[in-house]
């Protein structure tokens, strides 16, 4: 039987009683069992996930993004069990003391209920709009009765001034376990960061509950701080019984993002202007074709100085699944003849960066090697980057194209731009810079690349050679 010893004593023998009481209870040892035996079968046992992601009153998974111009709007988004059923968000100037909520503005959200694997939760979105540029708010949200903490955010100048973000490739696996001391890592390298942008495969199945539920524990208050800007990866496409795709019921409720993507790709193809820079996010599970023609109008239309692409499937592997011949196809020349500056990607679990020259379009491969994967294409101007943040890690494929490879690695990049130049880093999961370059802007010239490699070793598994006959 189990026995509990309560010990009454002064203040002064508080903590020696405490030890004897630890002790004795140590003594007295784990349950007993029929005759005296030792019961060893209930040890710990797995969390039940239905309670652990239970939605409550109390609003969670708080994320900020953007459906409108992010200097003068900002959308911020939560769950909360449904008995709450009118929603509300709070803002204010944020100020030096505790009485700005006294200038506060109440804004009533839109909801809407999702049934997920676990539970049935409400999801409910706010925009703020009519904002002032380059200007601390605060805000909160519940429901008149139950809120958050006030949390800040920072509007964008309305200008082109500099700044910075946070690149991550997929996190997918173990996102709580492994994957949280990643971006809690890369908040601590660059506080300032504008916004998060991930390169999907957020999670590894695109309906699970608790999955999500890690991803939001994992970036926690600071997703309700710094905004995300993300793009559906694989993994983010539920499987139907026709064997056919589709986006995850989890995305558009969690995510308010623009919808002035082609039709069908609402909220997963999209672009913003964050001072002076434009970012283009695309959903490569879907509708290539149709993206390929949207964007070719979007950068038609462009009057920014940098452009900034993001998408799931490289254009050029680093690992070793199948090439993405087919997509690398329609997207390149597109990239190529409006000479996008960066393209972010992940999906190959492993690291590879390129130069200004990349091979040109060449749809037919051998196996994942592209045929003439040695020939560049001198005039494309367009750094390419295959990232990973999570802990699955897959075999690298290793090109002479590309500037830096690694394998086994967690990494995360920071983006500062200024004016003419953009600085890149690659720093792995302990803030060690494992990568770096400069772009610089030259009117009528192709961008120059400044490379800033640390002198350290490259990342790679050591290649066995092949055994003889």
């Amino acid at each position: 039987m189990t026995r509990r010893i309560f010990a009454f004593v002064s203040s002064k023998n508080c903590i020696q009683a405490l030890v004897f009481v630890g002790s004795l209870a140590w003594t007295i040892g784990p349950a007993m069992g029929h005759e005296g035996e030792e019961d060893h079968a209930h040890g710990p046992e797995p969390v039940d996930l239905t309670e652990v992601y239970a939605p409550t009153v109390l609003p969670d998974r708080i994320v900020l993004t953007w459906t409108g111009d992010p200097a003068t709007s900002q959308a911020v988004t939560w769950r909360t069990s449904t008995e709450v059923r009118e929603a509300l968000a709070e803002i204010a100037p944020a100020g030096p003391g505790p009485k700005f909520p006294e200038n506060a503005t109440t804004i009533p959200a839109s909801s809407q209920a999702l049934m997920t694997n676990l539970n049935t939760a409400h999801f409910h979105t706010v925009e703020f709009k009519d904002l002032k540029p380059s200007t601390k708010y605060a805000y909160r949200v519940g429901d008149g009765v139950n809120w958050s903490e006030w949390f800040h955010f920072t509007t964008a100048s309305d200008q082109p001034e500099p700044f910075s973000f946070i690149y991550f490739g997929d996190a997918q696996n173990d996102v709580r376990s492994m994957w949280s001391r990643v971006i809690r890592e890369a908040y601590g390298d660059a506080p300032d960061a504008s916004f998060f942008l991930h390169a999907g495969d957020l999670i590894n199945r695109a309906e699970s509950d608790a999955e999500w539920g890690e991803w939001f524990g994992a970036g926690h208050w600071v997703n309700a701080m710094i905004p995300s800007v993300p793009v559906p990866g694989n993994h983010e496409q539920a499987k139907m019984e026709d064997g056919t795709r589709r986006l995850s019921h989890h995305w558009r409720p969690q995510f308010a993002l623009p919808e002035h993507g082609p039709k069908g790709l609402e909220e997963a193809c999209y672009t913003l202007v964050y001072q002076g820079v434009r970012i283009i996010g695309l959903n490569s599970s879907q509708q290539q074709e149709e993206q390929a023609e949207w964007l070719d109008k979007v950068l038609a239309e462009n009057d920014c100085k940098w452009v900034v692409c993001t998408f799931h499937h490289p254009l050029f592997s680093t690992g070793k699944d199948p090439d993405n011949s087919e997509l690398r196809a329609i997207w390149k020349p597109v990239v190529d003849k409006y000479k996008v500056d960066l393209v972010l990607q992940g999906h190959d679990h492993t690291y590879g960066r390129t130069g200004l020259e990349t091979p040109p379009v060449v749809p037919e491969t051998t196996g994942n090697v592209p045929t003439g994967v040695n020939n560049v294409d001198e005039k494309t101007g367009t750094v390419y980057v295959v990232s990973v943040s999570g802990p699955k890690m897959y075999n690298l494929q290793r090109h002479s194209f590309m500037k830096r490879q690694a394998e086994d690695t967690q990494l995360y990049q920071i983006i500062h731009i200024d004016g003419n130049e953009l600085r890149f880093e690659a720093r792995t999961a302990t803030g060690e810079v494992y990568d770096a370059f400069t772009l610089v802007k030259r009117p009528g010239q192709l961008n120059q690349l400044i490379e800033q490699v640390p002198d350290t070793p490259e990342r790679v598994r050591e290649q066995v050679p092949a055994a003889g006959p």
